[in-house]
């Protein structure tokens, strides 16, 4: 056994993404000045897969990284105070993006991956719940799929693409960041430019 880190996410880290927010102007149609939020989500999203990584390495019991996890939420969910409501608008997108992100690996912690469908299955269930406005279902569909995700199963670029944006799309859009943090847990360098 391993001595996992002790701080797998700080309030500093995430400050740090909210002050560079704050004083760079964000041009929602520019994709290099969005490029930021895409950033603090993934930096994020790699916290959490290097916690599940953890757990399933044996070095974090079911308990400890339930608490990490928890932790990167406690963060992460604080609202940031911008003056600029566009960058409030953005930085939630961030966050209920990660929420899904965060719940998955609670999800795969507690009970592993959900087996009974596929990751495309959970996807489509997920956007039928939505268009019945049963926004619940929806997202513990998508928890599910994001529990395969971490299980090491591929969420297609595809699905979701006509997805029109609501609940459903900005969830996928966390997965994404977690199949990615998966496959590279490296840590986003906050001066990447």
């Amino acid at each position: 056994m391993s001595t996992p880190p002790t701080e797998y996410y700080s309030a500093e880290r995430w400050q740090n993404w909210v002050d560079r927010i704050r004083e760079e102007e964000i041009d929602a149609e520019d994709e290099d000045s969005m490029r930021v939020f895409d950033l603090m989500q993934d930096d994020a999203a790699i916290a959490a897969a290097k916690i599940v990584a953890s757990f399933d390495d044996d070095d974090l019991d079911e308990e400890a990284a339930s608490e990490k996890i928890n932790e990167i939420g406690d963060i992460v969910f604080s609202e940031p105070d911008f003056d600029d409501e566009d960058k409030v608008f953005l930085v939630g997108s961030v966050q209920e993006s990660l929420s899904i992100v965060l719940h998955a690996c609670m999800e795969y912690i507690h009970a592993g991956a959900a087996e009974e469908a596929t990751i495309e299955d959970y996807v489509a269930a997920a956007a039928d719940a939505e268009q019945g406005e049963d926004i619940e279902s929806a997202r513990g569909y998508l928890v599910k799929a994001g529990t395969l995700i971490i299980d090491g199963e591929n969420l297609s670029p595809e699905l979701g693409k006509d997805l029109e944006y609501g609940p459903v799309a900005e969830w996928l859009n966390g997965l994404a960041s977690l199949q990615s943090a998966m496959e590279d847990p490296e840590v986003v360098e906050e001066d990447d430019e």
